[in-house]
Parts: C-alpha cells; sequence; structure tokens
C-alpha cells in the first residue's frame, strides 16, 4: 500500500516540481485556498499559539499574520519539492548567505560545529549552505513512516551531499564521527516542545515558561563542537538569506542551559521581527507553567 501511495505520488510532486515559478506559486495559491478555507489545517492550534505569544496584538493584527503563515506554509511545501529538479545556480540565486566567512573561519579550525536553526522562514534550503563548506553536513530529521517517502526526502534533502540521519541514531553518528576525528557540520532545528520524558530544562520563550530542547548544547559539550545560530530571513517569496550567529566557541567555559538561553532570544528576535514566517502549526506551548 506504501509503494502504491508513492508510485501514484511521485510524478505528480515531480511535475510540481519542474513548474516555471509564475505557475508554482500561483498553485501555492490555490493550495492555500484549500488548507486554509476549505480543510482549516489546525486552525485552532495557530491561533491558540498566536494568542498565547502575541497578545499584544489585537484579533484582526493576529488575523492578518495567521493568513499569511498559511501562505508562506503552503510556499514552503512547495520549495521542498521544487528542490528535487532547482539547480545549483538558481538555488544560489534564492537562497545567499551574508556571512560566509564566519562559519569558514571556525571549519579551518578544526573542530566539529554545531549549526541550531528554527522552523521559521526556509529551514529546508538551509541544505545548500554544505555546497559552500569542505566538511561533511549532517542534516537530523524525524523519519516518515512510509518508507518510499522517506526515502525521496533524504535523496531530496542529500541533493547538496548532506547526509541525514534518524533523530534516534544521532548520538551515535557524532560518537563514531568524534573517535573518528571526522569534522562535520550537524543541523538541527529545536524551537519544537521536547517529549515530557525528556524535559530538563525550562525557558522564557515568547514570554511563556516552557520545557526546551538542551541536546544540541549538551551535545556541543560533549564533543567541544563550536555552536552557532541560523538565522534564515525571508526576503520576498522564494528568496531567502542565511545570516550565521555565534552563540559558543567554547561551550564548556560556559554554564549550562546558557546557550539554550542565547538560541530561545534569537528565535524570539526573528519572530517579533516577522511572526509570519514562523511554524505557528505546532503545538510549541503544549507544556507550559
Amino acid at each position: 500500500m506504501q509503494f502504491l501511495v508513492f508510485i501514484i505520488a511521485f510524478p505528480v510532486l515531480w511535475l510540481i516540481s519542474i513548474l516555471p515559478f509564475r505557475i508554482f506559486y500561483f498553485l501555492s495559491d490555490l493550495i492555500y485556498i484549500l488548507v486554509y478555507y476549505v480543510i482549516g489545517y489546525r486552525k485552532k492550534t495557530v491561533r491558540a499559539n498566536l494568542a498565547l505569544a502575541l497578545p499584544n496584538l489585537n484579533d484582526l493584527e493576529r488575523l492578518e499574520i495567521e493568513k499569511k503563515s498559511y501562505h508562506h506554509l503552503c510556499d514552503m511545501f512547495l520549495e521542498m519539492i521544487k528542490t528535487m529538479t532547482i539547480s545549483s545556480e538558481e538555488m544560489n540565486k534564492r537562497f545567499t548567505i551574508t556571512n560566509l566567512e564566519i562559519i569558514k573561519e571556525y571549519e579551518a579550525k578544526g573542530k566539529s560545529i554545531m549549526l541550531i536553526a528554527a522552523h521559521y522562514a526556509s529551514w529546508e534550503w538551509l541544505i545548500t549552505l554544505n555546497q559552500k563548506l569542505s566538511i561533511k553536513g549532517v542534516a537530523v530529521y524525524k523519519k516518515l513512516a512510509n518508507i518510499y517517502f522517506d526515502k525521496l526526502v533524504r535523496d531530496i534533502r542529500s541533493k547538496y551531499n548532506t547526509e541525514l540521519v534518524p533523530t534516534s541514531l544521532t548520538i551515535p553518528l557524532i560518537s563514531n564521527n568524534h573517535k573518528s576525528n571526522i569534522q562535520c557540520v550537524y543541523g538541527l532545528a529545536s524551537d519544537q516542545s521536547p517529549k515530557a520524558d525528556r524535559i530538563f530544562h525550562w525557558e522564557s520563550f515568547m514570554g511563556i515558561e516552557v520545557p526546551v530542547h538542551t541536546g544540541p548544547e549538551m551535545l556541543a559539550k560533549k564533543y567541544d563542537m563550536t555552536v552557532v545560530f541560523a538565522k534564515v530571513k525571508k526576503i520576498k517569496r522564494g528568496y531567502y538569506e542565511l545570516t550565521i550567529i555565534p552563540l559558543s566557541d567554547d561551550p564548556n567555559s560556559i554554564p549550562n542551559f546558557e546557550i539554550t538561553s542565547a538560541y530561545i532570544k534569537e528565535v524570539e528576535k526573528q519572530i517579533i521581527e516577522a511572526p509570519e514566517y514562523y511554524f505557528w502549526t505546532h503545538k510549541r506551548w503544549k507544556h507550559r507553567r
């Protein structure tokens, strides 16, 4: 059954990926109408999240952000499909890096790099960073139930020589690479809510105290990795800009959870600057006190 679903869906996805951008984004507009007005995908969750995180705004202001966020969500979904066939030249025009020299300097020091991102703007196209580095790129992802779609996602995200590793295999991989002196840049999106049995630390996020992922910081300390934040900004539709924000070059010299706290503050800045590009459909504030 999984294979049947895949062989039906794959040609459609491929055809979408080769569409000219004008038609491509027109399709995204149509999908937005379906997802937002017809299906109403996770509207209750989005509205609850916006009310919690942005209480200073009135209902009309939050409604405007809500609609823009769904529009962006549809763009993001299609842009991931576009990665199947987009050329490197086109991708480099659409996803630029403002300060590549910073991460190149860290790369030259010989230590692995922990690159933490948020589910904001375009985390999917962060994979293009790897083609500009000489060290190995590893992206942590959540494995899909359908093995054929899981392989497709791995193929798409591995297009720029990025190795994908499921969350369950992340620690063994980092440990083995460290023992073998294999320098890597590890990419993780760590702004979502951790599972209840993995809550070790709480932080104020958008004015609400919530549990946060501490894994990236703890791994960076254990394996002496440089920690940076990947700040992605949406310039206009289909165009993004990455800025590398250093968080620590010597994580073991910093008290526990301060790197995590600095990361959360950077994510907050992004959201406050342009909240419509955050991934509001996740239940980020389901655990709070």
